[in-house]
């Protein structure tokens, strides 16, 4: 109805008021028979004849489409961060990025090229086995030598050498 209310405008009213129609039952039988006559004048053909709509997607794709998108960085330790949370990914990914959907029903879902990937909330981000901290050094002021290396010679003195001499 509302796509015939761009050609209607108001002439449904005034049809209805000049057949005398008051009641909602009333007007109803009076579109049963106007409105095929209706249709018939204003109708138009289609450019193409053929069905041009694609299928309804299934219900699990819907819930893929009808989602809040969200790319996130993958460390190298497979965890990601999301509104505050950790993730931990199960899956081997050599990725960069992965998506983060937000579905319409509350779940969650991290996917990597279409792919569904297994993960689960950590509480902090996990510590490498085998790293040793380092202390940091006391950092003392370097004080040269009284005769540092680059200032003495590394040639003879000039009277000292065997040709300079003569002998």
């Amino acid at each position: 109805m509302e796509r015939l209310f761009k050609t209607f405008q108001d002439r449904l009213s005034k049809e209805l008021r000049l057949a005398g129609i008051a009641t909602l039952e009333d007007a109803n039988r009076f579109l049963e028979h106007d409105l095929p006559v209706y249709n018939r004048r204003f109708a138009v053909a289609p450019a193409q004849p053929a069905n041009l709509h694609r299928p309804k997607p299934l219900v699990r794709d819907l819930d893929r489409c009808l989602c809040i998108k969200t790319l996130r960085c993958l460390r190298k330790d497979l965890t990601i961060a999301h509104e505050g949370q950790l993730y931990q990914i199960h899956d081997p990914v050599r990725a960069t990025h992965v998506h983060v959907e937000e579905q319409i029903a509350g779940t969650l879902r991290l996917t990597h090229p279409g792919r569904a990937l297994s993960f689960h909330v950590i509480a902090a981000r996990p510590v490498p086995v085998g790293t040793v901290k380092t202390l940091p050094r006391s950092h003392r002021p370097v004080t040269p030598r009284p005769t540092p290396p680059w200032r003495t010679r590394w040639l003879p003195e000039r009277g000292s050498h065997p040709v300079a001499t003569g002998t």
